[in-house]
């Protein structure tokens, strides 16, 4: 017989109705919001989600009861509102809180400055919202003391040590170059709590992360209340506008990596809003992998002397070896870069050097007998020197704990073990995924090393490993402890399935899962024209056909008279059209890279609303979330199609693998990638109901081939035109 309380508790039908009619009231009190039917659909399908996935503790042995929805919702749909409303009205009324993670800054600062503080001036009932961030995007006050020169010795200093590499992770350099970086952290702690709260995001000229990693914030060697600059610590201060808010807004990284702490709510108590979630598998695969350096090991000799002097204090007798334990370790890595040096001799002399270095994967993730060994001693030698190093931060903590009198020194103690601990977990954590082997027919570990140049200090090599699924990581780390689920995004389908998203996101098969396709409500027939330019050269054929196309793109932008935009496929397709830029166009054109992107958005659309023609020229990052509706982008220019390439480690791991088992990688991983990949550059075209646009496709293949008509067909449906190589236009179907 149920208890009194959960017999009067509102059945999710009731919840999800007044969830509802909570988003309708908020409609009705806009005059600026148009009724979408396919917004109303994607509304009642979050507020069913949420108010079916069950929250908080269950009896004993019982199952709670999960919903995750996947929503494809086109471009103008407006699912910000469609999601924000009804799951925030839940939320108040199930007294818990709403997550919301998306990927790219663009929408965290659109939904904080934006969407949320709309809405909270609608609906009936007020609620808080803030944005989370890493505690890597603040600063810590007593690192940038040390660097600026301003921290005191004594037995409070945080950094006296007996030589060698400090941890801050900086190259002794040359005597200009350790001066220009004191005044360069010296203007940092001067602005610090003047014209600049400590995040990293409001500095005027961001830093570059070797630069800015040594005065991070970090959660290995933060004491919390008992470090000596916990007053005025600005990474606590916006904790602590989280404590209150119903709303907090994240991004997917730090979503994954705050899985098990206490940095967000509980996900078995929370509702989740994915947006953007097609990027969700690519940063959970980067996230969970693995790497470490095999030459730069001054740190661990550092760590061994503050292992072993901490824990003499401490009196943990397990701390005495760990000089020894830190002089092996370090020489093993020594001697494992000899070997990965001799036995890739070969391939590192015949590998193309990118901005990663050269890089060598191992084929069919077997590692060569000669390097199995070496590594299982660096496994074996980091998880010993972890042990000891628990062991005295579990003393130091107690001490801290029992000696509140003695807090601040022993806080400053623990800030010197935990500053380098992470880089020896990642140690121990790289050693044992490059020794997972692969079991039968299951997914491998991509495994792989990259040369970094020689130099003064002679070549370095770092070694990686990655699992090649992203499915099986989020389905332990994330989809475990989620309850209730909505992810969202303009192109999660590839063609007109959720197959390969479903795979990618580890959900295939998993029956708490519900699909949803809400089509965008603009005329797509009457407002674009999607024209497919053939060339005479073949588009594999770069040689021939990049001078090609980039005559006809030249061509094409004489004709430009408001705003436009032009994506690449790569850098030296860029270079290549600005360097063929005759002087008036050039004029005309903003490059990504030259300027910052805000400022030159700013350029672009001051110029189209001056009445003049603008046009910008961009990348893959450029094809995503731009918003730029109406004159600011009457023509868009996508040179190639953007093949999403397995041509990284990991992708190439995963085709070999693929193709070992009989499968055909190119339409399992490369096609459906470059559908959606395809469809987020096409939904730069058309933003509003008002909006017309005309888009060249500069690749043959969409008519030519079997492949590309299916990349064409899971477009939205654009008027369709061929411009063959004669230039004569030919409508299609």
């Amino acid at each position: 017989m149920p208890s009194p309380l959960l017999a009067s508790s509102p059945s999710p039908g009731t919840l999800a109705q007044s969830a509802l009619e909570a988003f309708d009231r908020v409609l009705a009190r806009n005059a600026g919001l148009r009724a979408r039917e396919g917004q109303r659909q994607m509304a009642e399908c979050v507020a069913r989600t949420f108010a079916t996935g069950q929250l908080g503790q269950v009896e004993e042995g019982e199952e709670p009861e999960r919903a995750i929805a996947v929503i494809e919702a086109g471009t103008g749909v407006g699912k910000s509102l469609a999601y924000a409303a009804p799951a925030i009205a839940l939320a108040l009324s199930r007294k818990t809180r709403v997550l919301i993670s998306s990927a790219t800054v663009a929408l965290q600062e659109q939904l904080v400055h934006k969407d949320l503080p709309a809405l909270a001036a609608a609906m009936d009932e007020p609620f808080r919202f803030a944005l989370a961030k890493g505690r890597g995007r603040y600063v810590c006050k007593l690192k940038l003391a040390r660097q600026a020169g301003e921290e005191g010795g004594g037995e409070d200093d945080l950094f006296a040590d007996e030589g060698g590499d400090d941890g801050s992770g900086l190259p002794p350099g040359s005597d200009a170059e350790r001066q220009a970086r004191l005044q360069f952290y010296g203007a940092l702690s001067k602005s610090l709590g003047r014209d600049w709260d400590g995040d990293r995001d409001n500095l005027a000229q961001q830093p570059a992360p070797e630069a800015w990693w040594p005065v991070a914030a970090e959660a290995s060697s933060c004491t919390g209340k008992h470090c000596p600059a916990f007053n005025g610590c600005t990474y606590f201060e916006k904790r602590r506008e989280l404590v209150g808010a119903q709303v907090i807004v994240v991004n997917h990284d730090l979503l994954l990596a705050s899985l098990g702490g206490r940095n967000l709510p509980a996900l078995d108590n929370s509702l989740l809003v994915l947006d953007e979630a097609h990027h969700l598998p690519a940063v959970a695969l980067e996230r969970f992998a693995c790497s470490m350096d095999l030459a730069a090991t001054a740190w661990i000799e550092t760590l061994g002397a503050r292992c072993k002097r901490i824990g003499a204090l401490m009196l943990v007798s397990e701390a005495a070896d760990a000089p020894r334990q830190a002089a092996q370790l370090q020489q093993s890595l020594i001697d494992l870069q000899r070997l990965v040096l001799d036995v890739y001799a070969a391939d590192f002399a015949e590998a193309r050097e990118g901005p990663d270095g050269s890089r060598v994967r191992v084929p069919d993730s077997r590692l060569p007998e000669v390097l199995v060994e070496p590594l299982e001693l660096v496994s074996a030698m980091a998880d010993s020197f972890l042990a000891a190093l628990s062991g005295v931060a579990k003393a130091l903590r107690a001490q801290i704990r029992d000696l509140p009198d003695e807090a601040r020194r022993l806080s400053v103690l623990y800030a010197q073990l935990g500053m380098l601990t992470p880089r020896l977990e990642q140690v121990h954590a790289t050693a044992q995924l490059l020794l997972q082997e692969t079991v039968g027919t299951a997914a491998p570990v991509a495994k792989w090393f990259s040369l970094h140049g020689g130099g003064v200090r002679g070549p370095r090599v770092r070694a990686h490993a990655s699992h090649v699924l992203p499915g099986g990581s989020l389905r332990a780390q994330l989809w475990s402890g989620a309850r209730a689920v909505v992810m969202s995004s303009a192109t999660l389908r590839a063609g007109d399935a959720f197959d390969f998203f479903l795979r990618e996101a580890g959900l295939a098969g998993d029956a708490a899962v519900t699909t949803l396709a809400v089509a965008s409500p603009f005329d797509y027939p009457k407002q674009g024209r999607f024209i497919v330019v053939e060339t005479r050269a073949d588009p594999k054929d770069a040689a021939r056909f990049t001078p090609e196309m980039v005559g006809l793109l030249m061509a094409d932008l004489a004709e430009v008279r408001r705003g436009a935009l032009v994506l690449f496929t790569s850098r030296e397709q860029m270079r290549q059209a600005v360097s063929a830029l005759p002087a008036a166009l050039r004029a005309l054109v903003l490059v990504q890279g030259e300027l910052p992107r805000t400022v030159l958005l700013e350029r672009h659309r001051a110029a189209v609303a001056s009445g003049g023609p603008s046009i910008v020229f961009g990348l893959q990052s450029f094809g995503e979330g731009m918003d730029l509706p109406g004159a600011q982008c009457e023509q868009l220019f996508i040179t190639k199609l953007p093949f999403a390439s397995p041509d990284d480690p990991v992708g190439e791991t995963r085709a070999a693998w693929l193709r070992s088992n009989g499968r055909d990688a190119f339409s399992e991983l490369v096609l459906p990638a470059t559908a959606m990949r395809l469809a987020q550059w096409a939904g730069r075209a058309i933003r509003t109901e008002d909006d017309q646009c005309s888009i060249h496709c500069y690749d043959r293949r969409l008519v030519a081939t079997a492949f590309g008509r299916r990349l064409l067909a899971a477009l939205p449906p654009f008027a369709r035109w061929r411009r063959d190589a004669q230039g004569r236009m030919h409508a299609f179907q």
